[in-house]
This record gives C-alpha cells, structure tokens and sequence, in this order.
C-alpha cells in the first residue's frame, strides 16, 4: 500500500467530532497497522491533523524535503498557545514540522530532495526521484515476512513522542 499525503487536516470543530470524525481517523489508524502487506507514506505538501494521522501509518514514511507534517498547523498551535494566529512562524519553529525536523525526531524515515525551487518547479524530476525512493523503500520491505512488518510498524509508531532532554 502506498500512501500520499496532502491534506490540511480534520475539521477542528464540535460538530465534526459529533459526526465521529475522531473515531473514523482511529479505525484508519487501526486498519492500517493491522495490514499484513508493506505500507508506505509519502507526504508530497501538507500533512496536517487527523487527515494526514489517518493515512499516514506506515512502515517507512518518506517526506518530500518543504513538505510539513504535524498534529496541527503552525497558525492553530499560535491560536491556542499565544492566542494570536500571526504567531504562525514561532509555532512553526516549535512544532518542528519540517522534514529535516522529523528526520532527526525519527517521526520520518527519509527526506526526498526537490528540485531547486521546490516540487513544482519540476514535477517530471521530483516524479522519478518519489519513485526511485518508493522502489529502494518497496524492495527492502518486500524481503520481511508479514509478522515482522506487524511487529516493526507497531514499535515504530509506539515509539513516536517520547520525550527527548536537550
């Protein structure tokens, strides 16, 4: 299974969670780690909230090098923290939502190089670079059995927001 990421994220408001928007990304959640085959991610923009939880459960996630992923955006985070959304870029720096950011917090497992100026600047470029990485991450992973994968997955992601001393 291959994944790609760019979403904003799940509605923050009353009614959504009254709809079961909470569950809905839960059982995603579920689902995905419980599948017996090789999963990957790939967060091509924004990979924002539950939107991006939801598909973003993987054995290996791969983040194109400007993409963000974070539980909540830079201009939430300033609303609740500072209550002021022009706060953005100081959220963003404390979030630590960049690729470069989640590497070294072992959120992610790889960053994808961008042509200079970004993705879009050369879609044909970044294409053939997602897909070598989609290839070298696919042929490792189609080497486990389907218990392996289970068991890495699981301690993979258990291990996400442990508290780490500077």
């Amino acid at each position: 299974v291959i994944t790609f990421v760019d979403v904003a994220g799940a509605f923050p408001g009353k009614e959504a969670e009254e709809r079961g928007q909470g569950e809905a990304v839960a059982k995603a959640i579920m689902e995905m780690g419980a599948l017996t085959v090789p999963i990957i991610v790939v967060v091509t923009g924004e990979g924002g909230s539950g939107g991006a939880l939801a598909i973003g459960t993987g054995d290996r996630v791969l983040m194109l090098e400007h993409a963000y992923y974070s539980v909540i955006s830079p201009e939430g985070c300033a609303s609740i923290l500072w209550k002021n959304a022009t706060e953005a870029s100081k959220a963003a720096e404390v979030l630590r939502l960049t690729a470069n950011d989640l590497l070294e917090l072992e959120v992610i497992d790889e960053v994808i190089p961008e042509p200079l100026g970004g993705a879009h600047t050369d879609p044909v470029s970044t294409a053939a670079t997602i897909k070598e990485s989609l290839c070298h991450n696919l042929w490792e992973l189609l080497h486990r059995d389907s218990q392996e994968l289970l068991v890495m997955r699981y301690n993979k992601f258990r291990k996400m927001g442990r508290y780490i001393e500077e």
